[in-house]
């Protein structure tokens, strides 16, 4: 991946491209976004992914929190081999999630996927990477490269607020196919991921 020139403000330019869309410039004036922070443990921010499937944000926090009070707050491959099944179970996971958790956590001890590891990886083959773990389907890994690689122009489609979302903004809530969304977000490139963010704020509002 190249790296960005250090002369361009990139969100002064992700700005500008995404106010050409006047829905989304509407959507950006009424919703100020937090700078997403460096994530320093990879594997604690997948694990949150595989705990939030399919969970409200309410649950998912809940079932976060207890996890990670077993864990003793050491989030790691080895913590989450060490623990036992029943530990984790009573905390609120599914032995499904427990089993996804552990398959994680193989891989991470065999292959490199930190950001420094996935660094020259397009985002076509770190999603290819992370769902050979088993649990690890395209919406936990498309959440892994917004979030945890911070890469800049990923398109979640697989996640139901963000489809919603367009649908409410460009279609008067009724529904849109991937492809005609794929179309509306076009101009958005290449910071689809900022956009999604201000998707997701304007749909949770």
């Amino acid at each position: 991946m190249a790296d960005i020139d250090p002369g361009r403000d990139p969100d002064r330019d992700a700005e500008s491209v995404l106010r050409g869309d006047p829905v989304l410039a509407a959507v950006m004036d009424r919703h100020e976004l937090q700078p997403l922070e460096p994530v320093s443990n990879e594997y604690e921010r997948l694990c949150v992914s595989i705990i939030n499937q399919q969970l409200s944000t309410a649950s998912a926090t809940a079932v976060r929190d207890r996890v990670f009070d077993v864990l003793e707050g050491e989030i790691t491959p080895e913590s989450v081999l060490a623990v036992s099944q029943e530990e984790l179970l009573e905390a609120g996971l599914s032995r499904t999630k427990v089993d996804y958790m552990r398959n994680a956590a193989r891989a991470f001890q065999t292959r490199d996927l930190t950001r420094a590891g996935l660094a020259e990886h397009s985002n076509d083959a770190v999603i290819e990477e992370l769902t050979r773990i088993k649990g690890v389907g395209e919406w936990t890994a498309h959440m892994y490269l917004m979030f945890v690689l911070q890469r800049p122009d990923v398109l979640p489609l697989g996640d139901l607020a963000i489809r919603r979302g367009i649908e409410q903004l460009y279609n008067d809530g009724e529904e849109l196919p991937r492809t005609a969304m794929r179309e509306i977000a076009e101009p958005w490139r290449p910071h689809r991921s900022l956009a999604s963010r201000y998707i997701w704020a304007e749909y949770e509002a």
